[in-house]
């Protein structure tokens, strides 16, 4: 599958563009707690109120508090934020430049299941990192989960961007870190990549 070959791409955030590490936030629960903090999420399993929370069914208030019921443990506000977003790394300059230049020559779109917490903590990296406020710029339209009510894998989020935005499934390239979310899309009719290991989203365009 050749990457250059689409008019519309669809890029995942976290693992694609923005580098994840979502063990940092396990091991910083877990020795926060005490408690193995897989038994309620993983990249590939979480139980349901993580779900509500990129859904925005829930507030970060009440994300905190179920949390602190669920760990039987006494955090606070802060000491929640720096773990949860302990996941959160970089977002390498050759990513931004490669999406400049791919917006110039398709119709190029962000598709993320985040929610409030984490979006405010990597607006302030790449606030930091580049000087940019938010990632809208390189995109036609940046969708994130919890603002729009919907996530991945559930092939009506991806029926969502096609129909909204008057493009062909067949014609529309998705690009994720998770296996279950590149399922999805393939659902809905995408061509999809799953992107693993240490392949980095830059040279699958070279």
């Amino acid at each position: 599958m050749q990457p250059k070959a689409f008019p519309n791409i669809i890029f995942d955030l976290g693992g694609v563009l923005l580098n994840l590490d979502i063990a940092r936030t396990i091991r910083a629960f877990s020795t926060l707690t005490g408690k193995d903090f897989t038994q309620w999420y993983s990249q590939n399993k979480q139980k349901a109120f993580f779900t509500d929370f990129e859904t925005g069914k829930i507030t970060p208030d009440e994300f905190r508090q179920i949390l602190r019921q669920e760990l039987q443990a006494p955090l606070s506000d802060a000491e929640i934020d720096h773990c949860w977003n302990a996941m959160l790394l970089d977002l390498p300059i050759e990513r931004l430049q490669l999406l400049e230049q791919l917006k110039s020559q398709k119709r190029i779109f962000l598709l993320s299941n985040t929610n409030a917490i984490h979006k405010a903590a990597f607006e302030k990296i790449i606030q930091t990192q580049h000087g940019i406020a938010s990632l809208s710029h390189f995109f036609e339209q940046d969708y994130y989960s919890h603002l729009l009510g919907m996530c991945k894998p559930h092939p009506e989020v991806f029926h969502y961007i096609l129909e909204t935005h008057g493009l062909e499934a067949k014609e529309t390239l998705f690009i994720d870190d998770s296996i279950q979310h590149v399922e999805g899309a393939k659902k809905a009719g995408l061509q999809a990549i799953h992107l693993t290991g240490n392949t980095d989203i830059v040279r699958i365009f070279n």
